[in-house]
């Protein structure tokens, strides 16, 4: 079983490195190939990436500009020969060889294309992630709105049982597993959206292929730094991706 992994970086080239080492320490009896995309980092992070002393099985690849996170994955298209392909954030850090057991988990069971393991706050605590179809009210319920928090618990099914495998709507960009046909088949991202609702997209895209799963007996660490809360832009560019996806794949309100 061959594997790959992407992370697409803006800046931190030492996040960066303490993600992708964790990823080749608990990947060191598989065959695994990492691409390290660097969207021009203004702070230099791709200069560093490139003179570090990366073992064989990992590619640096510095783009002339910012192209925009999903538009950045889809530059490794057409390097791909895996059978399971990885979209990692690069804030996430991994103490266990999750990306081999959610790979494995996805070859025994066919009618699955895409899969999430369980992701934890640096703390231990379970991050509470949207896993349902997006919502106008389960969006600004993640964004923090007061009195919503009931459709925010509904968008990341909290009223379901999640500690087993479950089938899922929405499979969060941080950090999944896809069969590399299913992710070429696709086309990978819509790159029409720049940055945020980009991973809601592909989901859908994917669940015309197969079955999309959760799987939380799996897990890795997420930092989860959430820049539209912090400031105006962000915000702005997640308004203008929640058009689009709705636009794309209906509106729904509640």
């Amino acid at each position: 079983m061959k594997i790959s992994a992407a992370i697409v970086v803006y800046n931190g080239a030492e996040e960066v490195i303490r993600a992708a080492e964790s990823v080749l320490k608990q990947t060191a009896d598989c065959d695994l190939t990492l691409y390290l995309v660097d969207n021009a980092s203004p702070d230099g992070a791709g200069r560093v990436l490139a003179e570090h002393p990366w073992p064989e099985n990992v590619q640096v690849i510095r783009l002339p500009e910012n192209i925009g996170f999903g538009k950045g994955h889809n530059t490794v298209l057409p390097l791909l020969s895996s059978d399971f392909h990885f979209v990692l954030n690069p804030d996430i850090f991994v103490d266990s060889n999750v990306l081999c057991q959610v790979a494995g988990w996805l070859r025994e069971h066919p009618g699955a294309v895409m899969a999430t393991p369980r992701l934890l706050f640096p703390s231990g605590e379970v991050q509470v992630l949207p896993k349902r179809k997006p919502t106008v009210l389960g969006l600004l319920a993640r964004q923090g709105v007061p009195g919503l928090q009931k459709y925010g618990d509904r968008y990341a099914m909290l009223d379901e049982d999640l500690s087993l495998p479950t089938p899922i709507e929405f499979c969060t960009g941080s950090f999944f597993c896809m069969r590399t046909d299913v992710y070429k088949e696709i086309g990978g991202f819509d790159e029409k959206y720049f940055m945020y609702v980009e991973d809601a997209d592909i989901t859908q895209k994917a669940r015309q292929k197969g079955l999309v799963f959760y799987l939380p007996q799996y897990c890795a660490y997420h930092e989860w730094h959430r820049a539209p809360q912090k400031s105006l832009k962000p915000f702005l560019q997640q308004l203008k991706s929640m058009g689009r996806y709705f636009r794309k794949w209906g509106f729904r309100f509640c």
